[in-house]
């Protein structure tokens, strides 16, 4: 938004932060951003935080406690906090209700039924018109922390086998389709809402480039870095984690090869939202290419 032709001329940006000494904080600030200290584990402090805002993008971390319950008390208290504001425009980071959509055969994708369940929430509240932008798999996790390749010589690079093959670090189904978003590009799902709150009020923007099979990503992970990219088998990637979801995460997955990361719905409303931006997302040989060497 800050690059954006239009928007960085008619918005004023206000960034929160838990720590405003930081130095991620001091270039937001170098780039005209107004930085205020808010947590929103603390609601108290929240009111000032969100005070005169025309707008307010909410986005939770549950990876950084683990807890659904942690996550759904925070993601509460930003709205109530904004609408108690008179803010105008709420945007939440949401996700869908996989317990639902799958009619209780996945219990234990808490990140996602708990932003759901905080969009459910936030639909309660009355803003005048308020949004929701629902992130695909983000590229720049593709070479994930979650679990690590095996290095089978000190003398090799990570994940490379001795015979100069890469393993990717999923064990995925060759065929499960999974969505992919650069998550830089997020600002353009957002831009016709912003232009036009009234029409997109309620919607849910489905955020994501397209879908990529696991075989179409190793693929185009061997054609970018020029390396034979394969998919391993699960005895050849060990966990790294004992939390379910990760390990759901990271190995074939009845929530990607039969009901799919956004649902049953989840490729039309991609087309949806597709079709209602002016600015394309980049592909993911767009973002492979853009940010290698791969594999070095």
């Amino acid at each position: 938004m800050l690059s954006h032709p239009e928007f960085s001329r008619f918005y004023h940006f206000r960034a929160i932060t838990r720590d405003a000494s930081k130095p991620t904080a001091e270039k937001l600030r170098e780039k005209g951003v107004e930085v205020v200290e808010a947590d929103m584990g603390k609601p108290e402090t929240l009111s000032a935080a969100v005070s005169g805002a025309y707008g307010v993008f909410s986005v939770t971390n549950y990876w950084e406690s683990r807890d659904a319950a942690v996550e759904i008390t925070q993601g509460k208290a930003v709205a109530d906090a904004a609408r108690a504001a008179g803010v105008s425009l709420f945007i939440w980071s949401s996700l869908p209700n996989v317990t639902k959509f799958s009619n209780g055969e996945l219990t234990t994708v808490h990140h996602f039924d708990s932003k759901a369940e905080v969009e459910d929430y936030i639909r309660t509240l009355s803003f005048p018109s308020c949004v929701f932008i629902m992130t695909a798999f983000f590229m720049q996790n593709i070479w994930s922390p979650i679990i690590a390749p095996p290095k089978v010589d000190a003398n090799l690079t990570y994940g490379q086998l001795d015979n100069g093959t890469v393993l990717f670090n999923f064990a995925w189904n060759p065929l499960d389709r999974i969505p992919y978003i650069d998550i830089t590009d997020i600002g353009k799902y957002l831009a016709p809402a912003l232009r036009d709150p009234v029409k997109y009020n309620n919607s849910r923007l489905t955020a994501a480039t397209a879908y990529y099979s696991a075989k179409e990503l190793v693929d185009l992970l061997s054609e970018v870095s020029g390396k034979n990219v394969v998919l391993p088998t699960e005895a050849e990637i060990p966990l790294l984690t004992d939390d379910p979801m990760k390990q759901m995460l990271a190995r074939p997955s009845v929530l990607f090869t039969k009901w799919g990361y956004y649902g049953p719905t989840g490729e039309q409303d991609l087309e949806w939202t597709l079709a209602q931006m002016d600015e394309r997302p980049k592909t993911s040989k767009q973002f492979l290419e853009d940010n290698g060497p791969w594999f070095q």
